[in-house]
């Protein structure tokens, strides 16, 4: 068994493990909640060190990558595409959300039940209305040292651009320097790989955490909404395979086997963003050329979280049917284009899409405390929508390449390799 697949092994044998564990806690421990807290620092404490990776590693990359393309214009193309794709997969994204909250009518059920919270309830979620001030703020920073402290990915892809768009500029005097840059991702990627050993452990204090504190009643209490929105999931993942296929052909088969490990380690981690060096090792392992991956990625990464897209459209209008309230097509409509904007730059971390939820409810009259539905299952499905993201953003970048004739077939091309 190669390293690849023993790594997806121990990930899978975590996540079992932390199900009979969490399981045994909940109707055994004197504490569980305290166990449940214990289990959550270990998990912390994984997800800050993929953080403590991804700014270095999204900057020393795409530096590199834009370096080495050499033309301003060829930035701007690939980018151009790219977000002509991300905008194409929202719009798929968000709708199919919307049409399936709407056929099967989750919230109709849980009003009868009588388990919606009073109105005026907080939900204990902070909430802000976006506007275009806010966006720019979001988007440029005050400081690259701000933003990488902060994890800004948006921000640190915005500067990375013009720094190694002015190092193309400068020629043969910046050539050490972006040598030295490039010796900062091979070593990043090895850091990478260190962090990584640690990631079974990770998914199986995470898994034993969250039942130990909620129990399997949970899911059985909300059974019915979850198996519609995995559903939902699955619907959108044949949906995105087949336009991929369209482009790449049987390919794109290849490509989601490529994907499995950065996918499973989202699903079980509940975070897309502690799967990205995994999702670009894998790209460059289809063919993609690192400089085009270290490129399309980091945007897709704020532009084009197609599972979380589609659970806020499913769940804002699972909170208004909870609530009795009937949203006509045209206040749909409009919510789909309001989500659109506020999930740009949404995180890929645990439990934003809640906030972006949250302050779109505000817009729409709908009551905040419609949330606290939601909280006791969201980190279940947080899983299915990260795992998503991977495989969006991961036939989004394939795709580009393609467009852009940079993606090579490993089997004909043995100088395909990851960076390692």
């Amino acid at each position: 068994m190669d390293k690849k697949n023993r790594l997806t092994t121990y990930i899978l044998v975590g996540l079992v493990l932390g199900i009979v564990v969490g399981y045994v806690a909940n109707t055994s421990f004197a504490d569980p909640a305290g166990f449940a807290d214990t289990m959550a620092l270990i998990t912390t404490m994984f997800l800050r060190l993929i953080k403590m990776i991804i700014a270095p590693l999204v900057f020393s990359t795409l530096v590199v990558g834009i370096a080495k393309m050499g033309d301003a214009k060829e930035v701007g193309r690939i980018g151009v595409k790219a977000l002509g794709w991300f905008i194409i997969a929202s719009v798929i994204s968000l709708s199919l959300g919307l049409v399936l909250v709407n056929l099967f009518r989750p919230g109709d059920a849980m009003a009868l039940s009588g388990a919606v919270p009073p109105v005026g309830t907080s939900s204990g979620i902070t909430t802000s209305s976006l506007t275009l001030k806010d966006f720019i703020t979001h988007l440029i920073p005050v400081s690259i040292f701000d933003g990488m402290a902060k994890n800004e990915i948006l921000q640190i892809v915005v500067f990375s651009i013009f720094f190694g768009t002015a190092a193309a500029a400068v020629g043969a005097r910046a050539t050490p320097l972006i040598d030295a840059v490039d010796g900062i991702a091979h070593i990043m990627l090895k850091v990478t790989g260190y962090v990584m050993n640690f990631a079974p452990v990770a998914v199986f204090a995470a898994v034993a955490g969250v039942i130990a504190k909620s129990g399997l009643g949970v899911l059985s209490t909300y059974g019915i909404f979850m198996a519609e929105f995995y559903l939902g999931i699955i619907l959108l993942w044949v949906v995105l395979i087949l336009i991929g296929g369209i482009f790449l052909g049987r390919r794109v088969l290849r490509l989601i086997s490529e994907l499995k490990e950065p996918t499973i380690l989202a699903y079980t981690c509940a975070s897309s963003e502690a799967a990205f060096p995994k999702t670009l090792e894998g790209l460059e392992r289809f063919g993609v050329k690192n400089r085009l991956a270290a490129f399309v990625l980091p945007i897709g990464y704020s532009f084009n979280l197609d599972g979380s897209m589609m659970y806020c459209t499913f769940a804002a209008v699972f909170i208004a049917q909870a609530y009795g309230i009937e949203l006509d097509l045209a206040t749909q409509m409009t919510m789909m284009l309001v989500l659109m904007l506020t999930s740009k730059g949404m995180a890929g971390v645990p439990r934003a899409s809640l906030v972006v939820i949250a302050a779109t409810l505000a817009q729409f009259n709908i009551p905040e405390a419609g949330l606290l539905l939601l909280l006791g299952i969201d980190h279940f499905l947080d899983m299915a929508r990260s795992a998503t993201n991977v495989i969006g953003n991961g036939i989004a970048t394939a795709v580009v390449a393609k467009w852009e004739g940079d993606l090579a077939d490993p089997n004909k091309d043995p100088a395909v390799a990851p960076l390692r």
